[in-house]
C-alpha cells in the first residue's frame, strides 16, 4: 500500500505488486507530461503515443529485477519510492530501446499492436511519404523516452552514493545494448554456424541489459556488499542467457508467435543461437535448403514450416531446450550460494522459471 506520509510502498508479497505500484509511477509521470504539453500548445502525439505503448504490454522484467535487487541485498523491506521511480526509469528506458529497434528492422508490429513508426504513419496519412515520416518521428519519440526516463531517476530524490551508483549502471545498460545491437545488425541477413557469435551478440543485446545491469542497480542502490553483488551477477547473467534463447525457441515454435511472425524472424536471416546450431548441425541437402531459406527476402510460411522442419531434425530445437534447462539450473544453483534473505531467493527463483517458460 502507498504511504502518502513518508512516500514508501510496502514490499509486496508477489511479483505483480511491484508491476502495478511501477505502473502508478509511469502513469503519474505521462498524465503529468501530457498536462505540460497541453499548457505549451505542443502536438498530442507524442505523449499519447509513448502512453500507449508504454501500457500496451510488457512483463515490466528490468523493474521487477531492479526492485529484487534492492531487496536481495539487505533493502528494507518498506520499499522506498525513490527505489520504485528508478526502476519505473528502466521501463522507459526499455521503451525508447523498442521504438528504436522497430525504425531499425522495420518491425510492423509489436505486442500485438502497430509498431510506433506504424501508428504515426497511419495518424498523418496526407504525408507525401507517410511511412518515412513515421520512421523520421518514432526515432524523436524513442529520444524523448530516454530522456524522460534520466528526468524519472533525476527526480526520485537519490542520496549521493545513490546517484552515482544509479547513473553509472544506466549508463553501461545504454552502451551495452547499443552494442548489442549493432552486432545484431552487422550479423543480419548473413546467418552462419558460429554459435560463440551469437552467444556475445545475446550477451550484449540481451543478458547486460535485461538481466545483470537492473539486479544490480537495484542491489548497489541498497548499498550491497562486493560478494552479494558477485553472486547476483552470476545468478543474472545465466538467468539472461536462458531467457533470451528461450525468447529465440518462441519466436520461431511458441504460441506467442504468430505465423507472420515466425516467417519474418527467418527471412530476415537472423544469426540467433537457434540458426547457428542449425547450420552447424545441418548437412547435405538439408543444409543448402536452409542455407538458401535463411534470410532470403521472398521466404513464405510453406518456406518458414521448412526451416523447422530443418531444426527439429537436425536437433538444434534440441540442443536450444537443453542450453535454456543448463542456464536456468546454473542461475539458480548461483542463487543458492548467495547470502541473502530467503524471501528475495524465492522471488527470484520464481522469476526464473516464469521468465524460462517452466511454469507455462
Amino acid at each position: 500500500m502507498f504511504d502518502p506520509v513518508n512516500g514508501e510502498l510496502t514490499m509486496p508479497g508477489d511479483l505483480r505488486g511491484v508491476r502495478e505500484r511501477v505502473d502508478i509511477v509511469l502513469e503519474g509521470f505521462l498524465a503529468d507530461k501530457a498536462r505540460g504539453s497541453d499548457r505549451a500548445r505542443l502536438p498530442a502525439d507524442f505523449v499519447d503515443g509513448l502512453h500507449s505503448f508504454v501500457f500496451s504490454g510488457g512483463r515490466r522484467v528490468r523493474p521487477l529485477l531492479c526492485v529484487l535487487g534492492w531487496y536481495a541485498a539487505g533493502g528494507s523491506e518498506r520499499l522506498p519510492m525513490a527505489v520504485i521511480r528508478v526502476a519505473a526509469a528502466l521501463e522507459m528506458l526499455h521503451a525508447a530501446v523498442l521504438i528504436h529497434t522497430d525504425v531499425i528492422e522495420r518491425r510492423i508490429t509489436r505486442r500485438g499492436h502497430p509498431t510506433i513508426p506504424c501508428a504515426l504513419a497511419a495518424r498523418y496519412t496526407d504525408k507525401p511519404d507517410r511511412d518515412r515520416f513515421g520512421r523520421q518521428a518514432a526515432l524523436l519519440l524513442g529520444d524523448l523516452a530516454l530522456a524522460w526516463s534520466d528526468e524519472l531517476v533525476g527526480t526520485a530524490h537519490l542520496s549521493a552514493r545513490q546517484r552515482v551508483a544509479a547513473g553509472s549502471m544506466i549508463t553501461a545498460m545504454r552502451v551495452e545494448v547499443i552494442y548489442g545491437q549493432y552486432l545484431d545488425l552487422l550479423a543480419t541477413g548473413d546467418p552462419a554456424d558460429d554459435l560463440d557469435r551469437a552467444l556475445e551478440i545475446i550477451r550484449y543485446r540481451t543478458v547486460a541489459y535485461t538481466c545483470e545491469r537492473p539486479l544490480q542497480l537495484g542491489a548497489r542502490l541498497a548499498g550491497a556488499d562486493p560478494l552479494v553483488q558477485e553472486g547476483l551477477a552470476a545468478y543474472a547473467a545465466a538467468l539472461g542467457e536462458a531467457v533470451h534463447l528461450n525468447e529465440d525457441l518462441h519466436n520461431v515454435f511458441g504460441d506467442r508467435a504468430t505465423d507472420g511472425s515466425r516467417v519474418d524472424v527467418l527471412r530476415d536471416g537472423k544469426h540467433t543461437a537457434l540458426v547457428a546450431a542449425a547450420l552447424g548441425r545441418a548437412r547435405g541437402g538439408a543444409a543448402v535448403e536452409l542455407r538458401a531459406l535463411l534470410g532470403n527476402p521472398g521466404l513464405d510460411s510453406r518456406g518458414a514450416t521448412i526451416c523447422r522442419d530443418i531444426m527439429i531434425e537436425v536437433g538444434a530445437r534440441a540442443e536450444i531446450e537443453r542450453m535454456v534447462a543448463r542456464r536456468r539450473e546454473q542461475a539458480l544453483d548461483a542463487l543458492e550460494r548467495i547470502g541473502i534473505p530467503a524471501p528475495a531467493k524465492q522471488f527470484l527463483s520464481s522469476l526464473a522459471q516464469r521468465l524460462t517458460g517452466t511454469d507455462r
